[in-house]
């Protein structure tokens, strides 16, 4: 079975781990704080960084020291991870959720524009799947009413969007650096943002403190070790040529493809393809099994409940691309790790299924 994901890891980071447990200083320490420094220099031009121990912890944390709370209304996307909206409903402020872009399966700006309200604070956009938000349009939105806007780009390492990496448009950003991420610190996220903000997050994530005893503000223990950071600190010399091979894959795919709608990239995008979503015409599910059983090759399905839709809301709302999306997105391996034997038994697979009518 090709895996629909594969995390690396490899020998120089297990040889990280060792050398950092045999200092015997193994909580948040010098790791981290170099960690925060590349991750700032490597991925999002130089921007202040603060390591956490998920990306859920990042956005709960960055929401909190941007102010938000009770009383707030946040808007984000319903199609993508509910991680989202559980981070700005867990502050004690609304997910007010938007339909999506059909071809960048991330926020729509005209819908972003239609939710908002007197109780709006910001706005969240999800760099779904690697593709950037359309930054400058929902920039000019949140200039226009006085919006904050957040950055979910736990899935979006490198991207970019008009020759500006994501992560460099917000109050703050999220990256996230789950185990099947483009890299990963095992457990872990960064938090890219400047000023007080950042100051902020570093105080919530160790307790409202940042002297020992002094502590100034109610916190969170929501560090990240230097045992993680030191795995992230190997990955992050290998993010650029995984992402040129996941753009390599991508490519080959977008070639032989056939019968099914490929993944478009907007001008002045870079797209990192976390993940490779493809719609499929017809019956979706069918299609995913016929490929595993026949073709032994792995897939997943991104989202296959609107988050508005999960019983932690349970809301009706009129999400026409968001619940269309739902229906027929299926990602395909894109990884790094692939050979050209994989991929070209992937596109062999889909081609078939797709012929069928499967």
């Amino acid at each position: 079975m090709i895996p629909a994901a594969k995390p690396l890891i490899g020998e120089e980071e297990r040889a990280a781990v060792d050398r950092v447990l045999q200092t015997g200083k193994v909580a948040q320490g010098p790791e981290v704080a170099a960690f925060e420094a590349e991750f700032g220099e490597a991925v999002v031009s130089g921007r202040n960084c603060v390591a956490v121990n998920s990306g859920t912890s990042g956005q709960h944390l960055g929401l909190l020291a941007a102010g938000v709370g009770p009383g707030d209304e946040v808007i984000v996307p319903s199609f993508t991870f509910a991680a989202t909206a559980n981070s700005v409903a867990i502050t004690g402020a609304t997910p007010v959720f938007a339909d999506i872009d059909p071809a960048s399966f991330c926020l729509d700006p005209a819908a972003v524009e239609a939710a908002i309200t007197p109780r709006t604070k910001g706005v969240m956009p999800v760099h779904l799947y690697g593709h950037p938000a359309d930054m400058t349009r929902l920039g000019e939105i949140a200039d226009k009413s006085g919006l904050q806007v957040y950055e979910d780009a736990a899935q979006a390492h490198a991207a970019e969007w008009q020759g500006r990496r994501v992560g460099t448009f917000g109050t703050w950003a999220m990256f996230s650096l789950y185990p099947t991420k483009n890299m990963t610190s095992i457990e872990g996220g960064m938090v890219a943002c400047d000023g007080e903000v950042a100051r902020k997050v570093r105080l919530l994530r160790n307790q409202g403190m940042e002297k020992q005893y002094q502590n100034e503000v109610v916190g969170l223990n929501n560090r990240m070790s230097d045992v993680h950071a030191a795995v992230g600190r190997v990955q992050l010399t290998k993010l650029a040529g995984w992402t040129a091979k996941r753009q390599e894959n991508a490519a080959f795919l977008d070639a032989n493809l056939e019968g099914v709608v490929t993944p478009p990239v907007a001008d002045g995008a870079v797209h990192v393809y976390h993940q490779y979503t493809i719609r499929v015409p017809g019956d979706r599910d069918r299609f995913q099994k016929a490929l595993a059983e026949e073709y032994a090759v792995g897939s997943g399905v991104y989202y296959p409940i609107p988050n508005h839709r999960l019983p932690s809301f349970g809301l009706t709302l009129d999400l026409p691309e968001t619940e269309r999306a739902a229906r027929e997105v299926l990602s395909l391996p894109v990884h790094p790790s692939l050979t050209q034997a994989d991929l070209e038994q992937i596109v062999t697979a889909v081609n078939a299924c797709a012929k069928a009518g499967s």
